[in-house]
Formats: C-alpha cells, structure tokens, sequence
C-alpha cells in the first residue's frame, strides 16, 4: 500500500466520523429544544428533527449538493443532480482527497443543522404541514445559493470571504429563517401581557437542555474541525483548539452577563453563552490565533445574552432564542476575521487576507460584512416570499385551542409525557 493510499484512508475515516459528530448534534438540537419548551409539546420539537434531517438526507441529494459545489455560474451550480459526478463536476471541492459520498454525508450533515436552526423560531405553534413544505424548499433554494457564493466557487468566495464553517452560510442562514417565520407566525398564546411586558414560558426540564448543549459542544469538533477535512499536517488539532477555547470563554461571559444584568446566573444564558461563541468561532476557527478565539467567544457569549433580553422586551418571541444564539452569533463570527484573521493563518489556508489588526487593511473586513449583509437579505425576502405564500394558503400556525392542548396531542394524537397530561393515562404497573 501506498503513502497515498494511506493518506486517502486516513482522510476518508475521519471525514465519517466528523459527519457523525456533525450528524449527533440533530440528538443535541432535540434535547436542548424539548427541554427548553413545554411539557405539552416535547415529543413534536424533538420528532421534528428528526423529519427534517430526513427531509435534508433526500432533497440535499437530490438537488441541494449540485447547487452548491455543482459547476455552473458566480450565483449557483447547474451540474451534479442526484450526486451524478462527471468531468470537472464537482471541481469546487475537489481539494478534499475522499470519496464523492462522503464530501456529500459531510456537507448534508451541515445543511440539516442549518434547517435545525430554522425551526427554532417556530416552535410551539407551527403546523407540522410546514416543516415539510419549507424544509423542502429551504434545502433546494435558500441554503445551498449562499453555500455556493461562498463556498462553491461563487462570487463572494472569488472575493476572498472567509467562513471556514459555517458562521453565515449554516447558522446565519438558518437564523434569519428562523426570524422570518417568528415574525410571521407571532407570539406564542400568553407570552405578552396587553401592555406588551414579555411573561415567562420556562422549559420543562433544564437538565435536557444542558445535556443537549454538551451533546452539540461535543458535535462541533465535527462541524469546525472535520471542515479541514484531512489529517495530513495535524491542522484539525488547531481547529479544535480555538474551537474548544471560544466555547469556553461563551459560557462563562454569558452567565457573568446573565448575573450583572438580571441579578441571576441563568443556566439557559450559559447554555445559550457557550452555543453563541461556538457559532461565532465557527467562521474564523482556521483563521485566528487561540487568544483571538477567547475574545470571540466571550463577546458572542455576551452579546447574545443581552440581545435575547432585548428582543423579547421588544415583542419579539423567539423561543429559543435562536436568532441571537444563531443570528447575531453568526454576525460577530463572520465579521471577527476581518480584525483578527493572521498572516500565518490566512497564508497556510490560502483565502483571502489578514486582518486590521494585522495590517490587512480593510479589505477583508468590507468583505466580511458585505457576505454577512447579501446573505440576510436573500435569505430573508426568499424565506418571506415562501412562508407568506404558506401562511395564505396552508396557514403556519394550528388553531388557539390545539396550541394550548399541545401540538403533541393536536399533530400526532399523543403526549410525550402521557403519565404527566393524559387524563385518561393507566399504567400497566
């Protein structure tokens, strides 16, 4: 066996085992949303996962994968439908040195994370009838264009942006879907007193919550170190590195900032901290040193705590606060490698240019923030463009009275806790 077969081994099992770790965090989104919402619709947030990683598994096969790393134009892909590889059709990503269906289980895993973001601002009202009609179209047309932009030989990655993750093009995306149906769907029945003063909806169980946090901290050395996506110099341990310290750095500002602005170390807000500044380092884990990923960390920790509290005071319910931990997150992650991105850095990974901070001018950052700016607002007017239609037509939202019996009970005739809700419940023991 050759150097080169070796190489190509050791590179194919540890992409799989990074799109495992990417596709765990699915288990990580559905305990820390359950556990984070009412008893009464537990089943329903955590069954939804799994339907749209099945949704992503299909159509991101089908459609989604070409559309990104396809050859085609600067806007998207028109080549390689249905995983179909002919000459130079994937030459976008034929740096990685795996097989053709691991490139795609890595890059799906990435895309159901995204739409696992989405449905965060739907949560508690949304028909399940949506989920399947969006997450269909959100694969096909929304997330993987600004995939392409950035990261499929499109316009802005000739632009020289850097995402090595993900920061916009999966949290940043998801995040403003997110927003939009939030916006559209409402707040949940009771969230706001008629002089608009927000009314607290706690989680039912918080110990889920925390356990899904750590299930999706685990997931990200998948997500950010596997994006190397070879093991031939050791680059991965570097990643995982600044990855692991920005985490760090996000739990404990945001609880220090939970505790200065409301009087309480909020174990959401740490949860919460430490998912904010894995979103942030997510675009600039390969491109800043391990002290710049602390300082990312620990102001998208803070940052996000205290925009959530803003948010909501201003009418905004967003149950799990996915905007501010996705969104906002994605924001400060984004534009940080316009200040901190290194010669060293930047001159071994080969895109674009280092940092103010170290004499890069402002190039990269006028960079980073226009990727960040046309990436909101297409996302953003497509994601209205398709959920108003639904809201017009199908409706995004069940009835009062199944959002107040549970959408467990009202969409899939069961409760997830049947010994604790059902009134005619009768155990076997």
């Amino acid at each position: 066996m050759s150097l080169k077969d070796v190489a190509y081994g050791l590179d194919s099992l540890w992409v799989i085992l990074a799109a495992i770790l990417v596709i765990g965090m699915q288990a990580g989104f559905a305990l820390l949303e359950a556990g984070s919402t009412r008893m009464k619709n537990s089943g329903h947030v955590a069954g939804k996962q799994l339907l749209s990683f099945a949704i992503v598994s299909i159509f991101f096969w089908a459609f989604g994968f070409a559309i990104i790393f396809g050859d085609g134009n600067a806007m998207f892909g028109t080549t390689g439908w249905f995983l179909d590889a002919g000459k130079h059709t994937f030459d976008s990503i034929s740096w990685a040195n795996v097989p053709l269906s691991l490139k795609y289980l890595f890059q799906m895993a990435f895309a159901a994370v995204s739409l696992a973001i989405a449905w965060g601002g739907f949560a508690e009202r949304g028909k399940l009838s949506v989920y399947l009609v969006f997450g269909i179209l959100f694969t096909v047309i929304i997330y993987p264009v600004i995939g392409h932009w950035v990261w499929g030989g499109g316009w802005l990655g000739e632009m020289g942006m850097q995402d090595f993750a993900g920061s916009t093009v999966v949290h940043l995306q998801g995040a403003i879907a997110a927003l939009i149906g939030t916006l559209l769907l409402g707040p949940r029945i009771g969230k706001f007193n008629k002089n608009k003063t927000p009314n607290l909806i706690p989680g039912h169980n918080q110990v889920y919550s925390v356990i899904g946090g750590i299930i999706l901290w685990i997931g990200w050395f998948g997500f950010n170190a596997g994006s190397t996506m070879s093991t031939a110099d050791g680059f991965f341990g570097f990643v995982a590195l600044t990855t692991n310290l920005a985490a760090a750095a996000g739990a404990i500002a945001a609880i220090i900032t939970a505790k200065i602005l409301v009087g309480k170390a909020d174990i959401g807000a740490m949860i919460n901290g430490a998912l904010a500044a894995l979103v942030a380092i997510t675009a600039s884990c390969a491109f800043v040193e391990a002290w710049a990923a602390i300082i990312i960390g620990a102001v998208a920790g803070a940052v996000t705590f205290w925009t959530s509290v803003y948010f909501e005071k201003k009418g905004l319910d967003d149950p799990v606060y996915a905007f501010s931990v996705h969104g906002i997150a994605g924001i400060i992650g984004t534009i940080s490698t316009g200040f901190f991105a290194s010669n060293r850095l930047v001159a071994s990974a080969g895109v674009g240019k280092a940092g103010l901070f170290y004499g890069g001018g402002l190039h990269q950052l006028g960079v980073q923030v226009l990727g960040v700016v046309v990436s909101m607002i297409y996302v953003a007017v497509i994601s209205f463009i398709i959920l108003f239609i639904l809201k017009k037509t199908i409706g995004l939202r069940v009835t009062p009275e199944e959002e107040v019996s549970g959408l467990d009970i009202s969409e899939h005739g069961a409760y997830g806790y049947p010994e604790h809700l059902d009134p005619h419940y009768k155990s076997v023991d």
